[in-house]
């Protein structure tokens, strides 16, 4: 109209896009004219549908029955009502009639049609049964919106069977109505029967993920008591498939049921409706309003009150999803904070930090942080009931998903817009009460840290640019210092009195919290994980930018310049121990305070030893022995730190260098938490699914590993007796091999060199499969390499020197990545004195053992990410190698650089767990090995080539014997076979046998060295045994090569 008013001659169109149009026939058809029938049939089969299905079924019935059509009008009931027989039939046609139509409606039609206008949905179910009647006689209805057929659908058979069976009793029903005998009418089974098909269907694991039948007619249960348990348990069975699973319940329509549900007060529903509602939040959350509407929520405060009963064994993990709930509700929603605020919730999630239910203590501290997220209220009721202070004991939880959910609650805890001297001096407290957290083994723990520090920064933005322009100031003092020492042999001078006046401003931050803080996020900028290190690099890069910027800019700019400076003037000053301030220098092993290095060192080895060995047989103490035996060995040139690729996490995007940096820093833990409701919870993980893929290749490698254990134990009694010179093959690894390591049972051979190379080699194909970058720092080196689960997906764990961890999937081909990395020993200092980081993994237990050029063994839990006890080596010396028993694992053994062997007792107190030393060895330790099969022999060898055995429970070795008189460089032992193998400075390897009493070796081999680098003299550096096999792989200094040898021909089988 209003078109027509501006311009009387326009065109006006009218679109019928919304209209819907019902018609009983095609255009060639004719109606009925059947005088059993009504008059206007189609028009009976939309108005009047049960009576019409009722009519028709008799008229078509091709049995014999008595049953006339006046009869079959007279079922007894009402529509409304679902216990009686009419009421019960409406209800099955209405069930019957939206399943055919979301079993053959595309989902926006149906959802159009059937779900947002309750006349529109019943006019259209009635459609579908005028079109099954009209076309008997010859008719099509037609409707725009079009609809395929559905007169042969099959649960129209399913109709004619509750029809037939309602009709069977009328007889009966109408004598009883009569005053004849009493008859109890029995009610249909369409709807079990439905429900049992929704079973079989659910053990099946939803194949294909193919929509299920009965969908609709379970949610027409609900509306039953009889049924409707049994309904809620085999929906919830339905959501807990995944995502898909709940977006089709939704699409059909279950909301509304499950929302009028929570009025209802009974105890046996609580359950499985909290675990329903939990499934819907983690999928679609913006029901929020519609909790609100009817006081929905409060069912699940409720419940998640300590003092109210459900009846269900695992109330803790019901109150974790009701926290869940209530998280989601507060989520983005302010009246839901503000509803939430009043009833004790938060008193509710306090007390349930302390429960023993880990998904619980995640879930409590997640919904505390929803419910004061910008919520000035909430953040000052929970500074009255001390939440903060409740929340920082957690700081040390056993699980590192419940340390992480602290870190996001105090991290959304913290900005109350009134910075208060108060609020200043608790978020201090809690940030300082955090700092523990720094060391924390888990990689998600340390980032949402440095998130959380970020946004402690971004509130006390002035207070770090004075920290951070002090830390320059500082470093640039230090480098100063440093280099007057290198021009001075070691004497500072005094500090000039006219030194640059405009820095010594006055120290302000030093032992403040912002100081520490500062220095905990410069820390955190070198994380070896790549995404807590990119994290807090944005923060540090932010202050930085922001001290530029500020009135200290010209002051920092001048610092940063002379730091450049200082720097580019030590660039070619060689950096020796001994050149370190004293407080920063390791505990190299057997060097006093006060000694020094020259820069070129002599050889370790002394052209004459048989002067040095006392009639006993054993080495006199000298310094040489107590090195590191790989002190002086030549830097190789042939390759370089990080040329090959360095693996990263699966997640992992750097961030533009163009992008400019801004804090707080968005954390997505609330998301990965969410991510835990909607997976599977009430079927078995994949792997321990008979049939499976992924059990099946469990199953295939455990009898893998059976058959290849079985396979060598027949190996062992030739092993001992047998030579041990028969060549399996040689391999160019293309950088000098410093360690070795055999998988169990891959053929697989790990060798890394003297920098960050890692390389793995395919033994029985002789073909390298990867090569990747470890990325430890330039002057630092691979000191230890493990492997971890080896019985099934093995995991390859390294060791560097600068005391960081790191642990890889996938590390045999191009897709390898870094699932963990941590600093294992946070004192270690790089070095060429230091042994580095030396570990011990007990694959029983889930610990490493970690030590080093540090005065405690550090114990590691894998599955609580965190440090769990530092024992006390109770030496000075740096640790050089560790063992232990792999039965209990409580028993483990470290050797040390002043040759004491020392064994310690886990069971005890940490301060009195070493219970026995040996002080046999006088030199540096190569290793110590305990056997994890055959006898369990503890095998100790020393640089001067003494190889010791022990029993632990003895005082003295049970045998030892001389193997190298130039020194030994490499030991290894058999794990099942009574073998050992020793490789010399001199380029020899021997082996042993340890059962015999001789001191007789069993063979002398020789590493493989190409023509230019045919040195006797280069010490063996890789030596290292199959733990199977009767195999044995060997390199030398000097030489790329890696050499395989079996004990003979059958050795490697």
């Amino acid at each position: 109209m209003e078109l027509r008013a501006k311009d009387p001659n326009a065109l006006v169109t009218t679109s019928y896009s919304d209209c819907i149009q019902l018609a009983a026939c095609g255009s060639k058809e004719t109606l009925p004219m059947n005088p059993d029938l009504p008059a206007d049939l189609f028009t009976c089969c939309l108005t009047t549908p049960i009576e019409i299905a009722i009519r028709f079924f008799v008229l078509q019935n091709p049995l014999p029955s008595t049953l006339t059509v006046e009869q079959a009008m007279k079922i007894p009931g009402r529509l409304q009502e679902r216990r009686t027989p009419l009421g019960e039939l409406n209800w099955i046609f209405t069930a019957i009639t939206d399943t055919i139509a979301w079993n053959t409606l595309p989902r926006p039609l149906f959802k159009k049609l059937f779900r947002q206008d309750l006349m529109v949905a019943a006019l259209f179910r009635n459609f579908l049964l005028s079109q099954r009647i009209m076309r008997v006689h010859q008719c099509h209805p037609i409707s725009s919106p079009p609809l395929p057929e559905t007169h042969h659908h099959p649960l129209w058979q399913s109709w004619d069977l509750a029809v037939e069976m309602v009709l069977a009793q009328l007889p009966a029903l109408n004598r009883a109505a009569d005053g004849g005998p009493a008859y109890e009418y029995q009610h249909s089974g369409f709807f079990t029967e439905q429900l049992t098909a929704f079973e079989v269907y659910l053990s099946q694991g939803a194949i294909d993920r193919k929509p299920p039948d009965q969908l609709p007619i379970v949610l027409q249960v609900l509306l039953s008591q009889v049924h409707r348990l049994r309904a809620l348990i085999l929906l919830s069975k339905f959501l807990d498939l995944g995502p898909w699973a709940v977006n089709l319940a939704l699409s059909i329509g279950i909301f509304p049921y499950v929302l009028k549900l929570l009025q209802s007060a009974a105890q046996e529903l609580k359950p499985v409706m909290v675990f329903i509602w939990a499934r819907i939040l983690a999928v679609d959350a913006s029901c929020q309003a519609d909790l609100l509407k009817d006081n929905g929520y409060s069912y699940f405060i409720q419940i998640l009150s300590p003092t109210s009963g459900i009846p269900v064994g695992n109330a803790s993990e019901h109150r974790a999803m009701c926290a869940f709930i209530l998280a989601m509700f507060c989520r983005g929603f302010h009246q839901g904070q503000v509803v939430c605020m009043p009833p004790g919730v938060m008193g509710a999630c306090l007390a349930h930090l302390g429960d023993e239910n880990p998904l619980l203590r995640q879930w409590a501290c997640l919904c505390l942080s929803q419910l004061w997220y910008d919520f000035a209220d909430a953040k000052w009721q929970a500074i009255r009931e001390g939440a903060h202070l409740r929340l920082c004991e957690l700081a040390t939880d056993n699980v590192p998903e419940v340390r992480a959910a602290v870190l996001y609650a105090l991290t959304s805890f913290f900005g109350i817009p009134d910075m208060s001297e108060e609020v200043a001096k608790i978020e201090q407290d809690v940030a300082g009460s955090l700092l523990i957290m720094t060391a924390d083994g888990s990689n998600m723990v340390r980032k949402e840290l440095v998130i959380f520090l970020s946004m402690f920064v971004k509130r006390n933005e002035g207070k770090f640019l004075v920290a951070a322009f002090e830390q320059m100031v500082q470093e640039r003092d230090n480098l100063a210092g440093f280099a007057r020492t290198q021009t001075t042999g070691g004497l500072r001078p005094r500090a000039n009195g006219s030194a640059k006046k405009k820095d010594t401003l006055g120290s302000i931050s030093p032992n403040t919290i912002f100081s520490a803080i500062w220095q905990a996020l410069l820390m955190f900028s070198v994380d070896p994980f790549p995404e807590v290190g990119q994290a807090a690099q944005i923060v540090v890069d932010y202050v930085h930018l922001a001290l530029l910027q500020s009135p200290l800019g010209q002051h920092a700019q001048d610092v940063i310049e002379e730091i450049s400076c200082a720097n580019l003037r030590n660039f070619s000053l060689t950096l020796p121990t001994n050149s370190m301030p004293e407080s920063k220098r390791p505990m190299a092993l057997g060097y006093a305070s006060g000694e020094t290095t020259p820069i070129n060192p002599a050889p370790a080895t002394p052209k004459t030893l048989k002067g040095s060995w006392l009639a006993n047989g054993s080495a006199e103490r000298s310094p040489e022995w107590n090195r590191p035996p790989d002190a002086n060995d030549p830097q190789s040139s042939s390759t370089s730190y990080h040329t090959a690729k360095e693996p990263i996490t699966r997640n992992f995007h750097a961030k533009g260098a163009e992008k400019i940096p801004s804090i707080p820093l968005k954390s997505q833990f609330m998301e990965w938490s969410i991510e835990y409701f909607r997976e599977p919870q009430m079927k078995p993980n994949e792997a321990d699914e008979p049939g499976s893929v992924d059990y099946n290749q469990r199953l295939w490698r455990r009898t893998r590993n059976d058959r290849i254990i079985i396979e060598t134990q027949t190996q062992k009694e030739r092993a001992s007796n047998s030579r041990w010179d028969h060549n399996k093959g040689v391999f160019n690894n293309g950088s000098l091999p410093m360690r070795l390591l055999f998988h169990q049972f891959e053929s697989h051979l790990i060798a890394v060199d003297e920098k960050d190379g890692v390389s793995v080699w395919d033994w029985e194909k002789g073909a390298k499969t990867n090569h990747f970058s470890n990325g430890n720092p330039t002057g630092t080196k691979i000191t230890e390499i493990k492997f971890l689960n080896e019985d099934d997906v093995a995991l390859l764990m390294t060791g560097s020197g600068e005391g960081v961890v790191r642990i890889y999937r996938n590390y045999e081909n191009d897709e390898v990545e870094l699932v963990s990395s941590w600093r294992a020993l946070t004192d270690l200092l790089p070095s060429r004195r230091s042994s580095g980081l030396v570990a011990e993994w007990q694959q029983g237990r889930g610990t490493m053992l970690v030590g080093g050029d540090v005065r405690v063994i550090r114990v590691w839990d894998a599955p609580r990410e965190m440090c769990m006890s530092d024992i006390p080596a109770r030496s000075g010396s740096c640790i050089t190698s560790l063992t232990s028993e792999q039965v209990a694992g409580n028993i483990f053994v470290a050797g040390f650089g002043d040759g004491a062997v020392r064994i310690y007792d886990r069971r005890l107190a940490p301060r009195d767990s070493m219970v026995k030393v040996w002080k046999e060895h006088k030199a540096w330790i190569v290793k110590v090995q305990m056997q994890r099969g055959g006898m369990r022999e503890l095998v100790s060898g020393s640089a001067t080539g003494e190889v010791k055995l022990w029993d632990i429970r003895m005082d003295n070795p049970v045998r030892g014997f001389l193997a190298h008189t130039k020194g030994m460089r490499s030991l290894s032992v058999h794990e099942h076979a009574p073998i050992i193998a020793t490789g010399s400075t001199w380029h020899d390897v021997k082996l042993w046998n340890t059962s015999t009493p001789k001191d007789l070796s069993l063979s002398t081999i020789k590493p493989y060295s190409s023509f230019l680098h045919q040195n006797r003299s280069n010490p063996v550096t890789g030596l290292a045994f199959h733990p199977h096999r009767m195999m044995v792989a060997c390199s030398g200094a000097g030489d790329n090569h890696i050499s395989l040898y079996n004990c003979d021909s059958k050795g490697g089988i």
